[in-house]
């Protein structure tokens, strides 16, 4: 393990150009865990009369009032969006790359990377944000900050409810909003985040990692998959496999504790480590 880490630390310090791919195994590596210690310091008395025991399947409970729904995103927005990990992960990899020709792809939508410190316009967030509310029917394509009303309900905290006057409405139809998360038909894909995606695809190419309208290319650059299941292979791994397959100059590098597999095609251009991402970060600053 530690020659595969010494390996990839020499890989990053000669390669210029990073693509950084990140799913939900980086944010639990920083210590947004959603069971466990941390979900009963915040969710017991939720936990205690709907019987979830993670902060996920909370988010699919029906609860009796739109009052008491709030209650419970307010806090799962507040810790998991406004408070930062408790683990410094990011800003190890941040520091890792700051000085690099860097971008990234993440399904994460705990905004962590810029909190870190990565430059705004270098993030691409596919599955939306949970500082940003919706309508949820919705009624227009618009996001809206939330901040301000998560941290007012988030003063109701020792209680199951919010006051109906803090339930967030849609300001054009009245509805109720809902988060801005990639979960059905009704997510809104608003200017900022068609703007995200143009950037991502213009590092790309300007950097002839692909041609246009082709996935492929010859410019030397490092895919850095961190954290990345198989919940949506096809937003990240997939497409990180495919760009090292066609581009002779390119090298893919996985960690992810349990989950660090390649395909046969590209075992050459890879190195893989199934260890904790945080710990392998720590040995690489």
């Amino acid at each position: 393990m530690t020659e595969k880490i010494e390996k990839l630390k020499q890989v990053l310090s000669e390669t210029e150009t990073i693509v950084i791919g990140a799913g939900s195994g980086l944010s639990t590596s920083a210590g947004f865990t959603y069971s466990g210690e941390r979900f009963e310091k915040y969710f017991s008395d939720f936990a205690v009369k709907y019987g979830f025991h993670d902060m996920y399947s909370g988010g699919f409970t029906p609860f009796e009032s739109l009052e008491e729904h709030w209650a419970y995103w307010s806090r799962y927005i507040m810790i998991n969006r406004y408070m930062d990990p408790p683990k410094p992960v990011y800003k190890d990899l941040f520091s890792l790359v700051k000085d690099k020709d860097y971008f990234v792809i993440t399904t994460n939508v705990d905004h962590c990377f810029q909190k870190a410190g990565f430059d705004k316009n270098r993030l691409f967030y596919t599955q939306g944000d949970y500082g940003l509310f919706q309508c949820s029917e919705p009624c227009h394509e618009e996001t809206y900050d939330n901040e301000k009303q998560i941290r007012a309900m988030w003063e109701f905290r020792d209680e199951m409810k919010v006051p109906t006057e803090l339930v967030p409405r849609c300001p054009v139809c009245g509805k109720p909003m809902s988060m801005n998360l990639r979960a059905d038909h009704t997510f809104v894909t608003e200017k900022g985040w068609y703007k995200a995606s143009k950037q991502y695809e213009k590092f790309l190419q300007t950097r002839n990692i692909i041609k246009s309208g082709e996935q492929e290319g010859d410019g030397k650059v490092l895919f850095l998959e961190l954290g990345v299941g198989g919940n949506t292979p096809r937003i990240i791994k997939y497409p990180f496999w495919q760009m090292t397959e066609k581009n002779p100059n390119a090298g893919y590098a996985c960690i992810n504790f349990g989950e660090a597999v390649v395909p046969l095609k590209i075992e050459k251009q890879s190195i893989c480590i199934n260890d904790d991402i945080g710990e392998v970060l720590k040995k690489m600053v």
